[in-house]
């Protein structure tokens, strides 16, 4: 059922071979990924640390979204721990690793980690690199808690890899609760024709038109400055639902577009909310914009986990945004994995997480034992006031259970 409040003050990867995302982090590169050594061992005494290898990308493309990450990570390892360091007796030593959203310097810096007697790596801001970390990880028998990569291809992908943050399917069945029953329903994808786009229109197709919805699209080119006839079109389509999966410099002169032709007061119009920085690109159309939201700060509504997080990133100097609660939760899961299972037999730690149900930062969370999806509850919100001084309001929040993906078996 729906929690409806008041309170004030979200890349790619396909169902089938496509990717989703509304908010997207783009899938980059690829690179082997090869063995480093190491494996499963029996506990050893009770003041034996444990190694965690902190990869993620502190500079490149993803940068403001890995200190974001960053910030929570260590805010979550003081929470859980409460205030010790230690989990089980066991001491948690961190060691950060920047892998500028590059897979390769990823895979080589998790190999050198592992090679140490690293037992642990977490952080991953780019989809592209947990898809090289997770083989990695299963290779070498290390636990491995992937970040803010949203690829739902991490789901399922073997018994040793997890996730800490939301994945794309979880963003797709969001904007399909604004539908209510799909059957029937009209819905218009707005994108740029290019992969990413053509990703996002086979994502919709996949979840709500397997639903009964109609999904059909306008695309326009990656170049184009001019939107006022895209616009047009999707005023022309009579649609139910627009779903507007767009990136790039042209952002707000597509919102003004869609304001000026009345696409925003036509119909409910939808996309995913990114992080602080965005808000603005949306200038005055953002309060008609029905937005998908994994977390900005307050989607929790003030709960405890919710409001550690906050006070201690603030007392840092940092600042609360959309990924800070994926490294809080990496540190909860690694704190319980390292608590239930020992200090270095991974493969307890990771039946240790199996199943867990525990007080997130976006309320109740559970690590899924079939697949290890994070299921966990998403939100709908609008912008409040326009420029510098938007804020997003929570409209809804959805159960966890409402916007659960489909059970991905394990590989193994």
């Amino acid at each position: 059922m729906r929690r409806r409040r008041a309170v004030g003050t979200v890349q790619h990867r396909s169902l089938t071979a496509a990717a989703l995302g509304a908010a997207a982090l783009l899938l980059t590169g690829c690179t082997a990924a090869g063995q480093a050594g190491g494996s499963d061992s029996a506990d050893g005494g009770k003041d034996e640390s444990v190694k965690v290898g902190l990869v993620y990308s502190r500079t490149g493309l993803l940068a403001a979204y890995g200190k974001q990450y960053r910030d929570g990570f260590m805010a979550g390892l003081d929470y859980a721990t409460k205030g010790t360091g230690k989990a089980g007796g066991h001491r948690i030593e961190v060691t950060e690793q920047d892998d500028a959203g590059d897979p390769g310097k990823a895979v080589s810096a998790a190999k050198n980690l592992i090679g140490k007697g690293y037992k642990v790596l977490a952080g991953t801001t780019d989809s592209g690199v947990a898809l090289q970390m997770a083989p990695l990880a299963a290779q070498n028998k290390v636990l491995y808690v992937s970040g803010p990569a949203a690829t739902d291809a991490v789901t399922g992908i073997n018994a040793y890899t997890f996730r800490s943050g939301r994945q794309s399917y979880q963003d797709i069945l969001t904007a399909g609760t604004m539908l209510g029953d799909a059957k029937g329903k009209k819905v218009t994808v707005l994108a740029q024709d290019s992969t990413f786009g053509q990703a996002n229109v086979a994502a919709v197709e996949a979840v709500l038109g397997t639903r009964g919805a109609e999904v059909g699209s306008v695309l326009a080119p990656p170049g184009a400055t001019d939107l006022t006839p895209f616009a047009r079109q999707v005023k022309a389509a009579g649609t139910d639902l627009v779903f507007v999966a767009w990136a790039g410099s042209t952002a707000p002169a597509l919102w003004t577009a869609l304001d000026q032709q009345g696409v925003l007061d036509a119909g409910k119009v939808v996309t995913g909310l990114a992080g602080t920085a965005s808000y603005p690109v949306f200038g005055a159309a953002g309060s008609k914009v029905s937005f998908l939201a994994h977390y900005f700060p307050g989607a929790g509504g003030g709960n405890a986990v919710e409001q550690a997080m906050l006070d201690a990133v603030e007392k840092a100097g940092g600042a609360p945004d959309l990924f800070t609660p994926d490294g809080f939760t990496a540190a909860q899961m690694i704190v319980r994995a390292v608590e239930e299972g020992g200090a270095t037999d991974t493969a307890a730690m990771a039946k240790a997480l199996e199943g867990w149900t525990f007080d997130g930062v976006k309320g109740k969370e559970q690590v899924r034992a079939e697949d290890h999806a994070l299921v966990q509850p998403m939100f709908v919100a609008r912008l409040k006031g326009k420029g510098a001084g938007a804020v997003p309001e929570l409209i809804s929040t959805e159960p966890m259970d409402a916007v659960a993906p489909p059970v991905t078996p394990s590989a193994g």
